[in-house]
């Protein structure tokens, strides 16, 4: 293709790209550039220079209409998300933080030791979430995580786009916004869906810097935008790596130095960023983030379980990108580009393999949405060069066509297991109607078995009065009766909590038998021997069989002797 000259260029025509080196689509509908204008004389004068220049928009705006469509089906499917089920127990922690982290930036209100205990730093997302919840309660908080998930698809278009063309692109976002993570996310007001906005935005920005020069301004940027990333979610570290492996590679083309450069700008940035946020925060971050991330206590699931529950959210996504790593191989590509779609489909295993090192699903889909995102990009060149490989005429357009209307089946799956993931706990509007009076009515302790969900409903900045069933807060904002050895993370200690109740500190106990159970029953045997009695038993949650309903036990103990 004869490149623009410089006539042509001063011209008002397209000036050559910039990209990756591996980019095959242009400005233009089709991964065409546009056409140079000619104007008579070699001259361009102000009018028709800014006709050519509102033309090569309309054209951009116009070949980006596919992604307009599949961020309207992303929102739409994840929108019925919204009010699916009350506040999950970490959205309710989120969002109660920072309501209390705003009043104590706006008046001076004491905060409990979120930072020792949160898996991201509490001054990051917690304020930026309690904002919405300010302004429009649970829904709006949630739709702001839609705001962030829509912004990564965004990004996945335009980092595909660069890197293998704009059809490649499509698939590639139509991919990832409709998989059963991204859309429940994108419904889900915790940090994971601004951090995977985050490490997409720093993942892009060493792609748009493209292979030539040192490009330092775009690294620093990224670098930036990784070091923020992984403050809001300290998990969202271990992708990390792989934004590194796209500044190397993409660089690749301009030499093996530019390429270390690039990636020692990104992780100098990201490290020098990091370090200054842990010495700013204090030991209560570090401690943190070692417990709550470098040192997390396995579960019990079992490896198999972990990697088949991924395999059923990310499958499809990870066989097409293994696809693509294939086709890029046979095809004789190049290393550079065989090992970038490598690099990009690694991505969506590292954080199954992790939790099935663990023995723990917590969290999984949001490990597997973010890994998602980066081995989508190869999944939609496999299905790019598929296509590509059709006769050109009628049969391409056919496989084409085909190839969309197979979206429609990973769209439905994602609806469905979206659906699941945003309704997998229990709905606590009957437990909330019953407490709020009865705490209304009283201003002493309460004791409240993962008390997030109380604290968020009630709109309590009280945080002194709220004990859970793994530490106890004393009035002076202490804590206790928690185990040593795992800070206030672990199952409370029996003896400490029995010394309590039979002091009467507490002035209801609510207990759902759940999540510390063998405390629990422990709690109600000292209650029973100081003689307190259950005043009520609130349904908790949905009938599973053949565990059967949950329910909520709130006992009024006896006013100390």
């Amino acid at each position: 293709m004869p490149q623009p000259t410089k006539a042509s260029i001063q011209r008002g025509g397209p000036r050559p790209r910039r990209g990756s080196g591996w980019a095959v689509a242009g400005p233009g509908a089709g991964g065409a550039p546009v056409a140079a204008v000619p104007v008579a004389g070699g001259a361009v004068s102000h009018r028709q220079g800014r006709g050519a220049g509102l033309r090569r928009r309309g054209v951009r705006v116009l070949a980006a209409w596919p992604l307009l469509v599949v961020l309207a089906v992303q929102a739409v499917l994840s929108l019925r998300l919204v009010r699916a089920d009350t506040a999950f127990q970490d959205e309710a922690l989120y969002l109660w933080a920072g309501h209390l982290q705003w009043a104590h930036w706006l008046h001076g209100a004491s905060v409990p030791p979120f930072p020792y205990y949160f898996s991201g730093a509490p001054v990051i997302y917690p304020p930026l979430g309690g904002l919405a919840d300010g302004i429009g309660g649970l829904a709006a908080a949630r739709v702001l995580s839609l705001v962030f998930m829509l912004g990564a698809t965004g990004l996945l278009w335009g980092t595909a786009g660069r890197l293998f063309g704009r059809r490649a692109a499509f698939f590639a976002a139509a991919l990832f916004a409709v998989a059963g993570p991204t859309l429940h996310l994108g419904a889900f007001a915790t940090y994971d869906a601004m951090a995977l906005f985050l490490v997409a935005l720093a993942a892009w920005l060493v792609v748009r810097a493209g292979d030539r020069g040192e490009a330092t301004g775009w690294m620093l940027a990224a670098g930036a935008a990784l070091a923020l990333a992984n403050a809001a979610a300290y998990s969202s570290a271990l992708f990390d790596l792989f934004v590194l492996a796209l500044a190397v590679l993409v660089a690749w083309p301009a030499g093996g130095r530019i390429a270390a450069r690039r990636a020692a700008v990104v992780l100098t940035v990201t490290a020098a960023l990091l370090t200054a946020g842990l010495l700013a925060g204090g030991a209560n971050y570090l401690r943190g983030f070692e417990q709550t991330t470098l040192a997390r206590v396995p579960g019990s699931e079992s490896a198999l379980s972990v990697l088949a529950d991924s395999w059923s959210w990310a499958g499809l996504i990870f066989a097409l990108a293994v696809c693509g790593v294939i086709i890029s191989w046979a095809g004789r590509d190049g290393r550079a580009r065989t090992f970038l779609l490598a690099a990009l489909t690694l991505a969506v295993v590292a954080g199954p393999l992790e939790q099935a090192r663990l023995h723990t699903a917590a969290s999984l889909n949001k490990h597997v949405g973010l890994g998602a995102w980066f081995a989508a990009i190869a999944a939609g060149y496999a299905i790019d060069r598929f296509i590509a490989a059709a006769p050109a005429g009628r049969a391409g357009t056919l496989t084409a066509g085909a190839c969309v209307v197979a979206l429609a089946f990973p769209a439905v799956l994602g609806a469905s297991q979206s659906w699941q993931f945003s309704t997998d706990w229990p709905n606590a509007t009957s437990f909330i109607a019953i407490f709020r009076p009865l705490a209304a009515h009283t201003t002493g302790p309460l004791l409240v078995e993962d008390p997030s969900i109380a604290e968020y409903y009630l709109g309590d900045t009280h945080w002194r009065r709220w004990s859970s069933t793994r530490n106890i807060v004393l009035p002076s904002g202490d804590s206790t009766g928690n185990p040593t050895s795992q800070g206030i993370v672990g199952a409370g200690n029996p003896a400490t909590f029995d010394r309590y109740i039979s002091e009467g500190y507490f002035t209801l106990i609510a207990l759902n038998f759940a999540d510390t159970t063998t405390l629990d029953h422990q709690i109600a045997a000292s209650l029973r021997r100081n003689h307190d009695k259950p005043i009520q038993v609130i349904p908790y949650g949905t009938e599973i069989p053949p565990i059967g309903q949950g329910t909520y036990v709130i006992y009024r103990p006896k006013p100390g002797q």
